[in-house]
This record gives structure tokens, sequence and C-alpha cells, in this order.
């Protein structure tokens, strides 16, 4: 995924309301930029950081800016949590997710389990259809290993839940975990932050969940999914 239009390089000055971050840009204007990142952000809101932020070509909205990458640990973070679904569903169309390859056809946004809508519906004549959750990852508290989630998600919770349904209706589900930085080898859930989500997660892979995890190359230019990295779940 190429970014639209060149992002605008800034610091970060602080983040808040969770939707909102303010942004000192290089020409010395301060703005007020869209986050699109419901979670806590663990480690990445310190106030100095180098951020960049996308332009907005809707002269009528009311944010112009939102918050696409930022420097942290050595290194370049996705914080922008709209993006892994097209990102997946990228490369999955490109052929690059060998346990996702084959399907003929895929969708995004199909309704399944309790009013909720699944993030891609891979399907394919004599295969059963695969249902497909992102997840966007971005905390690291150890060097090397992406944890999931940043903070509660009953929501997240719910959709282990529905899976596993899917599974035992005789269909194929998969929890692929996006992680939007390049420093990390291992993925594992953080169980000390959302125990519930760690639960669902063991009961959903009893149930015949799979779990996949790759991790990203970013540019400022763009962000593409790279390489599978190892589960430690």
């Amino acid at each position: 995924m190429i970014f639209p239009d060149p992002l605008i390089h800034g610091t970060l000055l602080r983040r808040y309301k969770r939707f909102l971050a303010d942004i000192k840009l290089d020409d010395g204007r301060e703005v007020t930029a869209h986050c699109a990142n419901p979670g806590a952000m663990l480690g990445l809101t310190q106030a100095g950081a180098e951020v960049w932020l996308s332009p907005s070509r809707n002269p009528k909205r009311k944010l112009q800016y939102s918050w696409e990458l930022m420097h942290a640990d050595g290194g370049l973070v996705g914080i922008n949590t709209a993006l892994p679904n097209g990102l997946v569903e990228e490369a999955i169309a490109a052929g690059q997710i060998a346990p996702l390859a084959g399907y003929a056809g895929m969708r995004r946004e199909v309704k399944y389990g309790q009013n909720s809508r699944v993030d891609l519906l891979l399907q394919d004549d004599g295969r059963p259809d695969c249902y497909v959750e992102v997840k966007n990852v971005h905390l690291m508290r150890q060097a090397g290993l992406a944890e999931f989630p940043d903070s509660v998600t009953k929501r997240g919770a719910k959709h282990l839940v529905e899976l596993g349904d899917m599974v035992a209706q005789g269909n194929r589900a998969v929890m692929f975990y996006l992680v939007q930085r390049m420093d990390c080898v291992r993925f594992a859930v953080a169980g000390d932050i959302d125990p519930t989500y760690a639960k669902e997660l063991d009961r959903a892979m009893a149930r015949g969940v799979e779990a996949i995890c790759h991790d990203c190359s970013i540019e400022s230019t763009g962000i593409e999914v790279r390489g599978a990295i190892a589960l430690a779940l």
C-alpha cells in the first residue's frame, strides 16, 4: 500500500481523548490530527517522538491530518488501525500469505455471528468458506516480542467466540495478527492486560480456529505485509 500523498513530518506534542493528537510540524505550525487508534498505545505516546501525518484530500473535513507513523524503539511503527484490513487483503490477493492462498473470491465486511461483520471472507468452490479476522499489533514491551492487545478488548473476545462458531458449522476460521512494526520476531498474547482475551483465544484455537501473524515493511512512502513471525501462544 502506497500512501496517496507524501506524508508530512512533525513532532508529537500529546495524544488525548483517544482519537486526537497535537503535532508540531516541521514548518512550525501546530495542528490537531486524527488518531485512528482506539487502543492504549502503550509506549507510543511519548512527547517529542517523530511522527508522520497524511493530509486529507477533503477540504471540508474537520481534521485535515491523520496520524500514520511514528519513530519508536529505533524504527518506524504504524499506528493507524484502519489500515491492516486493506493491507492483509492486498497481501492475500497477491498470494503472499501461503496459508490463505488459492481462494477464488474475497469479500470484506460480511455479516456473521451475532451482529458482527468479518473482516475478510475467502470463498472457493469445493472448499469451506474461510472467515478471517484481522487485528492490528504494535505493542512491544520486550525486545523482539509483539503483543496483543494493548488494552481490554471485549469486542476482540467476542470475535474469537464467533470464529469458533464458524468452525463448528464446518467453515474455516483464521485470526490474523498484523504487526505494524519491523523489530519483532515473536508474537504473544498480553494476558496480563486482558486475561479474558487470552482465555478466549485458547478456547478458540482448541475449537479449530487458526492463528497467523505477519509483520510489515514500513517506509514513509507506504506499508506492505512482510513475512510470518513465530507464535508464542
